[in-house]
């Protein structure tokens, strides 16, 4: 089975509120240009997780990294 990462565990990791997260990651998803395998693995009403290593889960990472590199300037 492979190993999931949730978005707990990536905003333990990146220290950011969950709440800003799933905004962020909202944001993202609905630029399916800018990240089409975020947008693929996304379903409605189910839990913000990806399997560890994907596609899916280093575009949620690059999102909340560069969302969070835009905020500090």
């Amino acid at each position: 089975m492979a190993d999931i990462v949730t978005l707990k565990a990536l905003c333990e990791e990146l220290k950011i509120d969950p709440r800003e997260a799933r905004e962020r990651l909202r944001a993202a998803v609905g630029d399916a240009k800018a990240n089409p395998e975020l947008a693929k693995a996304r379903k409605p009403r189910t839990p913000w997780q990806w399997v560890k290593g994907s596609k899916s889960e280093k575009e949620a990472r690059t999102a909340l990294i560069t969302k969070l590199g835009d905020e500090t300037k």
